[in-house]
Protein backbone atom coordinates (compact mmCIF):
# COMPACT_ATOMS: atom_id res chain seq x y z
CA UNK A 1 0.00 0.00 0.00
CA UNK A 2 1.23 3.53 -1.00
CA UNK A 3 0.53 7.12 0.60
CA UNK A 4 0.57 10.00 -1.41
CA UNK A 5 2.37 13.11 0.77
CA UNK A 6 -1.62 14.66 1.30
CA UNK A 7 -2.56 11.81 2.73
CA UNK A 8 0.60 11.33 4.72
CA UNK A 9 0.33 15.07 6.04
CA UNK A 10 -3.68 14.51 6.52
CA UNK A 11 -2.90 11.54 9.10
CA UNK A 12 -0.35 13.01 11.15
CA UNK A 13 -2.46 16.09 11.05
CA UNK A 14 -5.46 13.53 12.45
CA UNK A 15 -2.94 12.35 14.74
CA UNK A 16 -1.59 15.51 16.72
CA UNK A 17 -5.54 16.38 16.30
CA UNK A 18 -6.82 13.36 18.42
CA UNK A 19 -3.66 14.00 21.12
CA UNK A 20 -4.80 17.21 21.50
CA UNK A 21 -8.49 16.31 22.11
CA UNK A 22 -7.30 13.78 24.43
CA UNK A 23 -5.39 16.20 26.65
CA UNK A 24 -8.14 18.78 26.82
CA UNK A 25 -10.23 16.02 27.94
CA UNK A 26 -8.04 15.59 30.79
CA UNK A 27 -7.85 18.44 31.97
CA UNK A 28 -11.42 19.01 32.91
CA UNK A 29 -14.84 16.98 33.55
CA UNK A 30 -17.50 18.29 31.11
CA UNK A 31 -16.63 19.84 27.60
CA UNK A 32 -19.25 21.25 25.42
CA UNK A 33 -19.11 20.01 21.74
CA UNK A 34 -18.68 23.90 20.62
CA UNK A 35 -15.79 24.88 22.99
CA UNK A 36 -13.85 21.76 21.76
CA UNK A 37 -14.69 22.66 18.01
CA UNK A 38 -12.79 26.22 18.54
CA UNK A 39 -9.92 24.94 21.00
CA UNK A 40 -9.26 22.84 17.69
CA UNK A 41 -10.11 24.98 15.30
CA UNK A 42 -11.92 22.27 13.27
CA UNK A 43 -16.18 21.63 12.89
CA UNK A 44 -18.50 20.40 15.44
CA UNK A 45 -18.92 16.80 13.01
CA UNK A 46 -14.74 16.94 12.94
CA UNK A 47 -14.80 16.60 16.82
CA UNK A 48 -17.83 13.90 17.00
CA UNK A 49 -15.71 11.81 14.21
CA UNK A 50 -12.41 12.06 16.68
CA UNK A 51 -14.36 11.32 19.73
CA UNK A 52 -15.28 8.08 17.64
CA UNK A 53 -11.57 7.11 17.23
CA UNK A 54 -10.70 7.85 20.91
CA UNK A 55 -13.73 5.01 21.64
CA UNK A 56 -12.29 2.52 19.24
CA UNK A 57 -8.75 3.26 20.71
CA UNK A 58 -10.63 2.49 24.41
CA UNK A 59 -10.98 5.77 25.50
CA UNK A 60 -14.46 5.83 27.78
CA UNK A 61 -15.68 9.22 25.65
CA UNK A 62 -19.49 9.60 27.05
CA UNK A 63 -21.65 12.19 25.50
CA UNK A 64 -23.13 14.37 27.79
CA UNK A 65 -26.57 15.93 27.63
CA UNK A 66 -27.80 19.35 28.14
CA UNK A 67 -28.88 22.65 25.83
CA UNK A 68 -25.31 22.77 24.37
CA UNK A 69 -24.18 19.33 24.91
CA UNK A 70 -20.91 18.07 24.99
CA UNK A 71 -18.54 15.20 26.20
CA UNK A 72 -16.71 13.69 28.87
CA UNK A 73 -13.92 11.02 29.29
CA UNK A 74 -14.85 8.68 31.94
CA UNK A 75 -13.45 6.46 33.85
CA UNK A 76 -13.04 2.67 32.34
CA UNK A 77 -12.60 -0.89 32.98
CA UNK A 78 -8.91 -0.70 31.61
CA UNK A 79 -6.08 1.44 31.67
CA UNK A 80 -5.88 3.35 28.71
CA UNK A 81 -2.39 5.63 27.11
CA UNK A 82 -2.74 9.23 29.41
CA UNK A 83 -1.15 11.96 28.38
CA UNK A 84 1.05 14.42 30.82
CA UNK A 85 2.22 17.96 30.18
CA UNK A 86 5.90 18.79 30.74
CA UNK A 87 5.77 19.57 34.40
CA UNK A 88 3.34 16.87 35.27
CA UNK A 89 5.43 14.19 34.30
CA UNK A 90 8.89 15.50 35.43
CA UNK A 91 6.99 15.89 39.25
CA UNK A 92 5.75 11.57 38.32
CA UNK A 93 9.33 10.65 37.65
CA UNK A 94 10.90 12.26 40.63
CA UNK A 95 7.93 11.10 42.91
CA UNK A 96 8.94 7.39 41.25
CA UNK A 97 12.20 7.60 42.41
CA UNK A 98 11.42 8.49 45.71
CA UNK A 99 8.23 6.13 46.53
CA UNK A 100 9.79 3.02 47.28
CA UNK A 101 11.10 3.32 50.85
CA UNK A 102 7.53 3.31 52.69
CA UNK A 103 5.31 0.81 51.06
CA UNK A 104 6.29 -2.97 50.46
CA UNK A 105 5.57 -4.34 46.92
CA UNK A 106 6.01 -1.11 44.97
CA UNK A 107 9.58 -0.52 44.04
CA UNK A 108 10.05 -2.96 40.78
CA UNK A 109 6.39 -1.36 39.26
CA UNK A 110 7.62 1.91 40.35
CA UNK A 111 11.22 1.31 38.41
CA UNK A 112 8.86 -0.05 35.54
CA UNK A 113 6.77 3.10 35.66
CA UNK A 114 9.63 5.35 35.52
CA UNK A 115 11.20 3.75 32.68
CA UNK A 116 7.50 4.10 30.84
CA UNK A 117 7.51 7.53 31.51
CA UNK A 118 11.13 8.65 30.79
CA UNK A 119 11.49 6.42 27.02
CA UNK A 120 8.74 8.25 25.84
CA UNK A 121 10.02 11.71 27.30
CA UNK A 122 11.26 14.50 24.88
CA UNK A 123 15.01 14.46 25.38
CA UNK A 124 14.95 18.01 27.20
CA UNK A 125 13.21 16.62 29.61
CA UNK A 126 14.81 13.60 29.92
CA UNK A 127 17.49 15.77 30.74
CA UNK A 128 15.68 17.57 33.46
CA UNK A 129 14.60 14.45 35.32
CA UNK A 130 18.43 12.94 34.88
CA UNK A 131 19.86 16.10 36.65
CA UNK A 132 17.40 14.62 39.92
CA UNK A 133 18.36 11.54 39.87
CA UNK A 134 17.84 10.16 43.66
CA UNK A 135 20.11 7.42 44.83
CA UNK A 136 17.60 5.19 47.48
CA UNK A 137 19.90 4.23 49.81
CA UNK A 138 17.48 3.20 51.67
CA UNK A 139 15.46 -0.34 51.84
CA UNK A 140 11.59 -0.96 53.15
CA UNK A 141 12.32 -1.97 56.98
CA UNK A 142 10.37 -3.42 59.62
CA UNK A 143 7.89 -0.02 59.44
CA UNK A 144 7.08 -0.51 55.71
CA UNK A 145 3.54 -0.55 54.87
CA UNK A 146 2.24 -3.27 52.89
CA UNK A 147 0.37 -2.07 49.84
CA UNK A 148 -2.75 -3.99 50.44
CA UNK A 149 -3.02 -2.75 53.90
CA UNK A 150 -2.47 0.56 52.94
CA UNK A 151 -5.64 0.85 50.34
CA UNK A 152 -7.48 -1.04 52.61
CA UNK A 153 -7.52 1.71 55.04
CA UNK A 154 -7.29 4.35 52.18
CA UNK A 155 -11.12 3.15 50.82
CA UNK A 156 -12.38 2.94 54.59
CA UNK A 157 -11.15 6.38 54.63
CA UNK A 158 -12.99 7.16 51.07
CA UNK A 159 -15.91 5.59 52.08
CA UNK A 160 -16.10 7.07 55.93
CA UNK A 161 -16.52 3.57 56.86
CA UNK A 162 -15.71 2.12 60.14
CA UNK A 163 -12.64 0.41 59.64
CA UNK A 164 -12.27 -2.64 61.16
CA UNK A 165 -8.87 -4.75 61.95
CA UNK A 166 -5.76 -6.39 64.07
CA UNK A 167 -3.24 -4.14 65.62
CA UNK A 168 0.18 -5.27 66.55
CA UNK A 169 0.56 -5.11 70.90
CA UNK A 170 -3.05 -5.95 71.07
CA UNK A 171 -4.49 -9.04 72.49
CA UNK A 172 -4.45 -11.97 69.43
CA UNK A 173 -7.25 -13.57 70.36
CA UNK A 174 -9.22 -10.61 70.84
CA UNK A 175 -12.00 -8.78 68.61
CA UNK A 176 -10.72 -6.18 65.88
CA UNK A 177 -10.34 -2.61 66.80
CA UNK A 178 -12.62 -0.57 65.43
CA UNK A 179 -12.15 3.41 64.60
CA UNK A 180 -13.56 5.77 62.40
CA UNK A 181 -10.75 7.20 60.24
CA UNK A 182 -10.06 10.60 59.53
CA UNK A 183 -6.93 11.49 57.57
CA UNK A 184 -3.84 9.28 56.36
CA UNK A 185 -0.60 11.10 57.41
CA UNK A 186 3.14 10.56 56.22
CA UNK A 187 5.22 11.39 59.52
CA UNK A 188 9.48 11.37 59.11
CA UNK A 189 8.82 8.28 57.14
CA UNK A 190 5.87 6.49 58.78
CA UNK A 191 2.24 6.01 57.60
CA UNK A 192 -0.16 6.71 60.29
CA UNK A 193 -3.95 6.74 60.49
CA UNK A 194 -5.33 9.91 62.56
CA UNK A 195 -9.01 7.97 63.78
CA UNK A 196 -11.63 7.94 66.28
CA UNK A 197 -10.88 4.90 68.65
CA UNK A 198 -14.76 3.79 68.80
CA UNK A 199 -13.78 1.46 72.09
CA UNK A 200 -11.82 3.44 73.93
CA UNK A 201 -14.01 6.47 72.95
CA UNK A 202 -11.07 9.20 71.93
CA UNK A 203 -8.79 9.91 69.30
CA UNK A 204 -5.58 7.41 68.47
CA UNK A 205 -3.02 7.53 65.48
CA UNK A 206 -2.13 3.93 64.78
CA UNK A 207 0.75 3.49 62.83
CA UNK A 208 -0.52 1.56 59.40
CA UNK A 209 2.53 -1.04 59.29
CA UNK A 210 1.01 -2.25 62.53
CA UNK A 211 -2.51 -2.58 61.11
CA UNK A 212 -3.82 -5.91 59.33
CA UNK A 213 -7.55 -4.56 58.02
CA UNK A 214 -10.26 -6.78 58.58
CA UNK A 215 -12.61 -6.55 55.55
CA UNK A 216 -15.81 -6.14 55.44
CA UNK A 217 -15.53 -2.53 56.82
CA UNK A 218 -17.83 -1.39 59.29
CA UNK A 219 -21.33 1.02 58.90
CA UNK A 220 -20.48 4.78 57.87
CA UNK A 221 -20.12 7.46 59.81
CA UNK A 222 -20.23 11.54 59.93
CA UNK A 223 -16.31 12.65 60.25
CA UNK A 224 -16.27 14.04 63.95
CA UNK A 225 -14.57 17.46 64.14
CA UNK A 226 -10.41 17.34 65.09
CA UNK A 227 -9.42 18.50 68.43
CA UNK A 228 -6.70 20.55 67.24
CA UNK A 229 -7.13 23.08 64.19
CA UNK A 230 -6.55 20.99 61.36
CA UNK A 231 -4.67 17.44 60.96
CA UNK A 232 -1.06 19.00 60.60
CA UNK A 233 -1.29 20.79 64.13
CA UNK A 234 -2.98 17.51 65.69
CA UNK A 235 0.23 15.52 64.30
CA UNK A 236 2.98 18.23 65.19
CA UNK A 237 1.41 18.16 69.16
CA UNK A 238 1.30 14.08 69.25
CA UNK A 239 4.89 13.73 68.26
CA UNK A 240 6.74 17.03 69.41
CA UNK A 241 8.36 16.06 72.15
CA UNK A 242 8.07 17.46 75.90
CA UNK A 243 9.53 21.04 76.37
CA UNK A 244 12.28 20.46 78.44
CA UNK A 245 12.45 21.34 82.12
CA UNK A 246 16.16 23.77 82.55
CA UNK A 247 15.79 26.91 80.30
CA UNK A 248 18.45 29.41 80.88
CA UNK A 249 20.29 32.34 78.92
CA UNK A 250 24.08 33.28 78.37
CA UNK A 251 25.43 35.52 76.21
CA UNK A 252 28.22 34.83 73.45
CA UNK A 253 30.82 36.92 72.21
CA UNK A 254 30.11 35.60 68.52
CA UNK A 255 28.32 36.82 65.49
CA UNK A 256 24.39 36.45 65.89
CA UNK A 257 24.03 34.38 62.79
CA UNK A 258 27.20 32.28 63.26
CA UNK A 259 25.48 31.11 66.85
CA UNK A 260 22.01 30.77 65.27
CA UNK A 261 23.50 28.36 62.23
CA UNK A 262 25.04 26.02 65.31
CA UNK A 263 21.77 26.09 68.23
CA UNK A 264 19.76 23.81 69.28
CA UNK A 265 16.28 23.64 67.30
CA UNK A 266 14.30 25.34 70.52
CA UNK A 267 16.97 27.88 70.93
CA UNK A 268 15.97 31.68 70.48
CA UNK A 269 19.02 34.00 69.91
CA UNK A 270 19.00 37.51 69.59
CA UNK A 271 21.66 40.31 68.87
CA UNK A 272 22.99 42.62 71.61
CA UNK A 273 25.38 44.64 69.71
CA UNK A 274 27.87 44.43 67.61
CA UNK A 275 30.20 41.25 69.07
CA UNK A 276 27.75 39.84 71.60
CA UNK A 277 24.41 37.69 71.14
CA UNK A 278 21.94 36.44 73.74
CA UNK A 279 21.25 32.91 73.57
CA UNK A 280 18.10 31.06 75.55
CA UNK A 281 18.18 27.49 75.35
CA UNK A 282 16.75 24.19 77.14
CA UNK A 283 18.47 21.17 77.81
CA UNK A 284 17.25 18.05 80.09
CA UNK A 285 19.71 19.24 83.12
CA UNK A 286 21.56 22.43 83.97
CA UNK A 287 24.81 21.12 83.81
CA UNK A 288 24.17 19.84 80.28
CA UNK A 289 23.04 22.91 79.34
CA UNK A 290 25.98 24.86 80.87
CA UNK A 291 28.69 22.56 78.81
CA UNK A 292 26.51 22.69 75.94
CA UNK A 293 27.16 26.84 75.69
CA UNK A 294 31.32 25.73 75.76
CA UNK A 295 30.66 24.18 72.43
CA UNK A 296 31.05 27.38 71.23
CA UNK A 297 34.39 29.12 70.53
CA UNK A 298 33.82 32.43 72.19
CA UNK A 299 33.81 34.03 75.34
CA UNK A 300 30.54 33.49 77.98
CA UNK A 301 28.74 35.03 80.36
CA UNK A 302 26.10 33.68 81.96
CA UNK A 303 23.15 35.45 83.04
CA UNK A 304 20.54 33.02 84.19
CA UNK A 305 18.79 31.56 86.59
CA UNK A 306 20.41 30.82 89.53
CA UNK A 307 20.50 26.95 89.06
CA UNK A 308 22.13 27.56 85.40
CA UNK A 309 24.87 30.14 87.62
CA UNK A 310 25.41 26.99 89.94
CA UNK A 311 25.98 24.52 87.46
CA UNK A 312 28.23 26.08 85.08
CA UNK A 313 30.55 26.78 88.54
CA UNK A 314 30.62 22.62 88.91
CA UNK A 315 30.99 21.89 85.19
CA UNK A 316 34.05 24.90 85.24
CA UNK A 317 35.86 23.35 88.24
CA UNK A 318 35.32 19.31 87.12
CA UNK A 319 37.36 20.81 83.79
CA UNK A 320 39.62 22.45 86.07
CA UNK A 321 40.23 19.11 87.85
CA UNK A 322 40.54 17.34 84.51
CA UNK A 323 43.68 18.64 83.84
CA UNK A 324 47.28 17.86 86.54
Amino acid sequence: MSYTSGNLNGMLETSARLLRLLSLLQTRRDWPGHTLAERLQVSPRTVRRDVDRLRELGYPVRATKGPEGGYRLDAGAQLPPLLFDEEQAVAIAVALQTATTSVEGIAEPALRALATIRQVMPVRLRHRVETLQVVNVTRPGPSAVRAEDLLAVAEALRAREVLRFDYAGSAQDGPPRRAEPHHLVMWRGRWYLVAWDLDRQDWRTFRVDRMRPRPPHGPRFTPRPLPSEDVHTYISERFSPPPLPCRGTFLLRMPVDEVARWARRDAVVEPVDADWCRVTASSWSWRALAAWVGLFDADVKVVGPDELVAATREVAARYARAVP
